[in-house]
């Protein structure tokens, strides 16, 4: 479940195993994020074992094992990276440290899967992937807002399935809520967090390019502006951009801050989909008119349908990474897809135009 400020959104499904206990084995570093939570969630739904946490503020350890009693605190990072039963390491780390973090891990012979975004700049992004083609590897990413959500598992289902034919456009709407006085002092600071095309508009260009079946995009124009939060100088509370596929789809995107008090969740999250047979309109989060989340709105030449999704669906994603990370195959995500969307975003921040 998330919370009402989404500082720990932490969804949970029904499991689904596709391995025994003791087979894959995982630990978490760096708690930095409340996503960490979420990612576990997931793979142990998924059969995994998580033996090890790690991360050297003791109040954030005591807080995961409330939650995940099974979990042993480890005495240092080291003795989870040099652990050889461990197959995976899980880690929600500052932003800027999440790419280095990762080359360490998959230099020990351990697959990685870190929470968005997961680079703060294109040399971490460059080493990573040199690192992943020498090591063999996954870097694997936490795009939530497409991975663990059911009505987006859906709609891809329902695209690939020809529902809408052709996908021309996708259209994201991320807003968030900000709830500043709860967030950590990295979480202003852009050195640290990136900004915001580069964090919460990650999620955004990952799924562009999943529905789209794009396998790489030109960012025509982004924005940035920092509209009503001046106290926290190098806060971007308002960011977006337009992306053209390299098959010819577009979108657009906006993400933000802005989520008022009033609103039952933390944001409204919203993807519409464009095809040349109909379209898809996801309300993830919450449906003003309806309550509840993972609604799916259905158009095309059968007529109009509303769908709830909603523990019918399950997340998948977190069951075939585990087969992945076993067998050497790319179920989950494609490793270059994972890789392309974070280099967009990082493109999309960097040559965004500053709104004053």
């Amino acid at each position: 479940m998330s919370t009402a400020n989404g500082m720990n959104y932490a969804p949970k499904g029904k499991p689904k195993p596709v391995v025994k206990e003791g087979e894959f084995v995982f630990a978490a570093l760096s708690l930095d994020h409340g996503h960490i939570y979420g990612m576990c969630n997931g793979l142990r739904e998924a059969g995994g074992t998580l033996k090890w946490v790690y991360d050297p503020d003791p109040k954030k350890v005591e807080a995961f094992v409330r939650t995940y009693p099974e979990v042993r605190p480890a005495e240092s990072k080291q003795q989870i990276l040099q652990d050889a039963e461990v197959v995976l390491v899980a880690a929600a780390a500052i932003t800027n440290l999440r790419g280095p973090l990762g080359v360490e891990v998959m230099k020990h012979g351990k697959h990685y899967f870190t929470d968005k975004a997961p680079f703060t700049t294109l040399e971490q992004l460059a080493e990573a992937r040199k690192v992943t083609a020498a090591t063999g590897k996954i870097y694997a990413v936490y795009y939530s807002e497409r991975l663990h959500v059911e009505c987006a598992e859906y709609a891809g289902q329902l695209v690939k399935d020809g529902a809408i034919g052709r996908v021309l456009n996708v259209m994201g709407l991320g807003p968030h809520r900000l709830n500043a006085a709860a967030r950590p002092d990295w979480f202003f600071n852009k050195e640290q967090y990136g900004g915001i095309i580069c964090d919460i508009g990650s999620h955004q260009i990952e799924q562009f390019l999943y529905f789209a079946g794009c396998k790489d995009a030109t960012v025509q124009s982004s924005k940035i502006a920092n509209y009503n939060n001046k106290q926290y100088p190098e806060l971007e509370d308002f960011g977006d951009a337009t992306l053209i596929g390299d098959n010819g789809a577009t979108h657009y995107f906006r993400v933000d801050w802005f989520t008022p008090d009033g609103l039952s969740t933390w944001g409204d999250g919203r993807t519409i989909i464009l095809g040349t047979k109909g379209y898809i309109e996801l309300r993830k989060y919450v449906d003003l008119t309806r309550g509840g989340s993972d609604h799916l709105f259905l158009v095309n030449g059968d007529g109009e349908q509303k769908i709830d999704v909603k523990d019918k669906v399950g997340f998948p994603y977190f069951g075939a990474l585990i087969l992945d990370c076993l067998n050497g195959t790319e179920l989950a995500m494609p490793q270059a897809h994972t890789f392309k969307a974070a280099e967009l975003c990082l493109q999309a921040q960097l040559q965004a135009v500053r709104v004053e």
